[in-house]
């Protein structure tokens, strides 16, 4: 059984349906959590030495911290909106509440400044159409270096990859310092839609990949909603959504380097498709979603 490949269940916490530290995965900086708060329900989260983002998975809640007050727009699925989220400094008190319950996931990275709390409204969140073909999808990128420049180490976007398509691709890497890439660990957070293509479902299945060139790492895992990847190393790609089933994933991204970057070397092997890419036509369903809902 593959030790990167967590499936639901395996890091909960509780009723918290994920709790992944640095010291559980292995390595030094990426972490998550998945809360799930009940209708009226308070918690207190103490970051310690993480910096965090707070971002509505299902539903909308309040965020406390600093003397700030955050409410926080969200979603009714991470299939049906962008959301507002918030950035949340090392070494702080945060208090989360709802009236109607939510989930919501913190992203998370070991750091050593303490900035201050900041919220991200939903409609300030670029959202980008990579790819072209069966290989278009959309990336949400609100915790990324140079659309959110409001962190010490942690970089994070959503992806949507509709029914039948690959993203995560070509495979990439991001494991040494070299000419175009920085040394970063990196968490696949997945929710699979059901049948209906909003509601996340453990029916619905994908697939990922992650990889080495001297094949110390090489798997291939079907992954279903709630299900966590980790990658210390190597290449990781495709991720492909099975026909009639979306797929998005939460990317938490965290290393050593002085600044923030998410930059990546292709897979030699496979890089010469991005230049097929002009040549083809976008996939019509993307984008999926926008800070007004989903596009149709």
């Amino acid at each position: 059984m593959s030790t990167l490949h967590r499936r639901l269940g395996t890091l909960s916490d509780d009723a918290d349906p994920v709790r992944l530290t640095p010291d559980s995965a292995g390595w030094t900086y990426a972490g998550l959590r998945v809360l799930s708060l009940a209708p009226g329900e308070s918690r207190v989260v103490r970051t310690g030495e993480f910096e965090a983002f707070v971002l509505p998975l299902v539903g909308s809640g309040a965020v406390r911290v600093d003397g700030e007050l955050f409410a926080l727009a969200g979603r009714e699925s991470v299939f049906t909106r962008v959301t507002d989220f918030a950035y949340v400094p090392r070494d702080a008190e945060v208090e989360l509440s709802t009236v109607d319950g939510w989930e919501v996931a913190l992203p998370m990275a070991r750091c050593a400044r303490r900035l201050t709390a900041r919220y991200g409204p939903a409609e300030g969140v670029p959202v980008e159409v990579r790819g072209a073909g069966q290989a278009t999808r959309q990336v949400t990128n609100f915790g990324v270096p140079g659309v959110w420049e409001h962190a010490d180490k942690l970089n994070a976007c959503e992806l949507i990859t509709p029914g039948g398509n690959w993203s995560s691709y070509p495979p990439h890497k991001h494991d040494e310092a070299s000419a175009c890439e920085v040394v970063n660990e990196e968490i696949y957070y997945f929710r699979i839609a059901g049948r209906d293509g909003v509601t996340p479902s453990r029916e619905g299945f994908g697939l990922h990949r992650t990889y080495t060139s001297d094949g110390a790492l090489d798997e291939d895992v079907a992954v279903r909603d709630g299900d966590v990847f980790l990658i210390p190393r190597g290449y990781h790609g495709p991720c492909v959504a099975a026909p009639g089933y979306p797929m998005y994933y939460l990317n938490v991204l965290a290393g050593p380097a002085e600044e923030r970057s998410m930059a990546f070397c292709d897979d030699p092997a496979h890089g010469w498709v991005r230049d097929t890419w002009a040549t083809q036509e976008l996939d019509p369903r993307c984008p999926v979603t926008s800070h007004e809902g989903i596009v149709r």
